[in-house]
Parts: structure tokens; sequence; C-alpha cells
């Protein structure tokens, strides 16, 4: 049963890896990629019903479901995307119980499984904490290549982004921080949440008030990284660690 979990495992993790590679890259990622996925998830759920008979079938019947309406509540409220939910569905669909895997004689996950055993949820607790991943990345990133004035300039936005050439902005995942104006011949910033389009009408914009000196070339941009690669990370920490709000929430309990 272990090597069959360790074969899911395996079989699952190129199709988050390449899903991650094209979300950065298009936005998006086809659904051909979640139907060859299926295949040979069919595979193995028609192994698991065969070894394990109608209580692997309860089983998988309660994963999909609970999931299912999970995600596409989170969908509807705009949580994340269609390439998210999927992804969901389908590890909902491949481990309708939490995998345990013996490797080298190391048992995983080394934390053990969790009370609510739906991986997918763990998958997606695990991905909502490793988001702070990001901003951490783009505060050492900032601290390493910002000059110390640039830093002083907006110390809340070494958290969300980074700065730029206005040259450089058109044909990349990323958005204004703020949003410029201008009246009285000054140049007035507003902090956007949820960031400014960038368009070639923008850059044009930007290029005359830089040009005009009411600006510096380098403004503040904010990238738009796709939750798929939290959720891949959330799975890899999934499989070998465990679920991180669970073991959290033990800690906490333990040393209140």
């Amino acid at each position: 049963m272990e090597i069959v979990e360790l074969l899911k495992v395996l079989y699952c993790t190129p199709f988050l890896l390449y899903s991650c590679y094209t979300d950065i890259l298009t936005r998006r990622v086809t659904n051909q990629v979640w139907k060859l996925m299926l295949m040979g998830i069919a595979l193995f759920v028609a192994n698991d019903i065969m070894t394990g008979g109608i209580p692997a079938l309860v089983k998988l019947l309660v994963s999909v479901v609970i999931i299912y309406v999970f995600v596409y509540i989170i969908f509807q409220l705009g949580g994340f995307g269609g390439a998210d939910a999927k992804s969901l569905i389908m590890l909902s669909i491949l481990f309708p119980v939490y995998p345990q895997i013996q490797l080298l004689g190391t048992y995983f996950p080394l934390k053990g499984v969790p009370l609510i055993g739906l991986f997918a949820f763990s998958v997606f607790g695990n991905a909502v904490l490793l988001t702070i991943v990001v901003p951490l990345g783009l505060l050492v990133f900032n601290l390493v290549t910002l000059k110390p004035g640039e830093i002083l300039e907006r110390p809340a936005y070494l958290f969300v982004g980074f700065k730029t050439d206005i040259s450089k902005l058109l044909g990349r995942h990323i958005k204004l921080i703020e949003e410029y104006s201008l009246l009285e011949g000054k140049i007035h910033t507003r902090f956007r949440r949820g960031g400014v389009e960038i368009d070639e009408e923008t850059v044009k914009t930007l290029e005359e008030y830089a040009a005009k000196g009411l600006i510096t070339r380098r403004v503040w941009v904010t990238p738009g990284l796709p939750f798929m690669i939290p959720i891949t990370l959330g799975f890899i920490v999934a499989v070998l660690y465990g679920d991180l709000i669970f073991d959290l929430t033990k800690l906490i309990l333990m040393n209140g």
C-alpha cells in the first residue's frame, strides 16, 4: 500500500510543477493538463477500490464532495483561480486519505497524519501559510538590491514589491503599487490595493513624467505570483512533513 502512495506522489508531482511553470508564464493552465492527469488518476482510483472495496469508495466520495464544495465556494468568492481549484480537486481524488510512506527507514509525513485526514485540506492550509515566503523573499531581494535611500522611501513596500525601470514595465506579470496623478504641476501618488494595471498608455504617461523630472525612472511594482506555487509547495510539505496548521495549533495549545 505504501508503494502505491509513493507512486501517486511521483505521478502527480510533475503535473503540479508544470502547472506552476505555465501559470507563471501565461497566468493560465490548459485543461489538457488536468485531463491528462485524470487519466492516470483513474488507474489509481480503480486499484484503490478493487483493493479497498466499499470503504475505499466511501472515503473517495467524502473527500471529493467536501473538497469540491470548499473550492467552489472559495473560487466564487475570488479566492483563487480555476487552476488552483482543479489542482485541489485532483488531489482529493488521488488522495482520499492522507498518504503515509516509508522510505529508507523513515516514515512520512514526519509529523504524522492530522486528525482531519483530508489531504487536499492540508495542502491548501500549508499553501496559505507558505505564502509568507513571498513577502520575505521580496524583503531580502530589496535589502540586497536597493540603495539606502530607496529602502527608506517606502519601507512597507519592501514586503509587497520591488523597483524597476519604466522601460521594463511592459510584457511582465506585474502591476504598479501606486496610482500617479498630476495636480498643479506636482505628482501625487496613492497606494492602490490590488495594484494598477500596466498598459502602453500607462508607460507613456510615466515616461512623460520622468522626462519632465517629476518622477524618477524607477517605480514600485508588485509581482502577480500565481497561487499554484504555494499549492505545489504545500503539497510537498504535506507529503514530507505534514499539516502545518495542525502542527502549529498543537504547539499553541501545548504552550498556552
